[in-house]
């Protein structure tokens, strides 16, 4: 089975920032971005780890920031370790596929949402309000049905606990109008392009968010794009509307979680060996199909 790392440990380095996932350092005016195999579900880091997830993460984002640079450029300085600081080279080992050199930006606070489908908190605020993130959508959708046109949905970056699904108008007050509508018709084009290829791997993305900053004042994307932690991809062949989809991403986890008596208050179980496992084969299942390679 393959190493698993909780954590990456670089002590020359100073800490920038640890996510969920990510352990981020400061190395010669760039960032050193390293995905552990650590996995989140409901605001909560698990303590179970999943087998190359954070080197799928890495090798999926390389894969789709070159393939929507044209769209909006991105924050990848290189993911090739050969290319890092001769201070990363003890390293390397622990690196490899793993982690990226990336351009300090300033982030923008705001999730970046886009949705072509009707699912998760989407599909719950819908059934509450016939709206989703101030939009409104016609009556009577069902849970899954596709929207007639993808959606902007942001929320709100919380550090702490939940994001907050806000309105257009809402982001507005958080970044200057002229910038959201930027980031608005970004966002869209990118999910488009992404689905686009999707669909021609048998894929639906059902939805995905983003994170951006800015660099020199230009619009510039970060983090991750269209993985299994940040999308939702559903088998073209198996979608059905009208109920819960098969997915190829994060939900399976949620999913079992939602199965146990855990209160998602209290610190959350471990995961059995078998949805370890799963979520393992799932994960790179998805990078190979929307990739076509496969090795990491």
């Amino acid at each position: 089975m393959a190493k698993t790392y909780s954590e990456i440990l670089i002590p020359e380095l100073p800490l920038y920032k640890q996510g969920k996932v990510r352990d981020i350092y400061d190395v010669e005016g760039k960032l050193l971005i390293v995905a552990s195999d650590r996995i989140s579900a409901f605001d909560h880091i698990l303590p179970s780890l999943i087998p190359d997830k954070g080197k799928i993460l890495t090798q999926l984002s390389k894969f789709w920031f070159d393939y929507t640079s044209l769209v909006c450029p991105n924050h990848l300085f290189t993911a090739e370790t050969e290319e890092f600081p001769p201070v990363l080279r003890k390293y390397r080992e622990v690196l490899e596929k793993r982690s990226m050199l990336v351009k300090k930006t300033e982030v923008i606070p705001v999730e970046c949402v886009v949705r072509g489908y009707l699912a998760g908190s989407g599909w719950k605020e819908y059934k509450a309000t016939g709206k989703t993130s101030g939009v409104k959508l016609p009556d009577g959708m069902k849970q899954g049905d596709r929207l007639e046109q993808a959606i902007f949905t942001p929320s709100t970056k919380a550090e702490e606990g939940h994001d907050q699904n806000i309105s257009f108008k809402e982001m507005q007050k958080l970044v200057k109008p002229e910038l959201a509508q930027q980031i608005k018709k970004v966002s869209l084009e990118l999910y488009q392009k992404a689905s686009l290829h999707a669909l021609s791997k048998e894929i639906i993305i059902a939805d995905t968010k983003f994170e951006f900053g800015l660099l020199d004042n230009e619009l510039v994307l970060v983090d991750e794009i269209f993985t299994p932690d940040s999308s939702r991809f559903w088998p073209l062949t198996t979608y059905s509307p009208g109920q819960s989809q098969p997915s190829l991403d994060k939900q399976f986890v949620r999913d079992y979680l939602e199965s146990t008596d855990w209160d998602k208050e209290s610190p959350p179980p471990s995961l059995p060996p078998s949805i370890i496992d799963q979520t393992s084969k799932m994960y790179f299942e998805i990078y190979r199909l929307l990739t076509g390679k496969d090795e990491l």
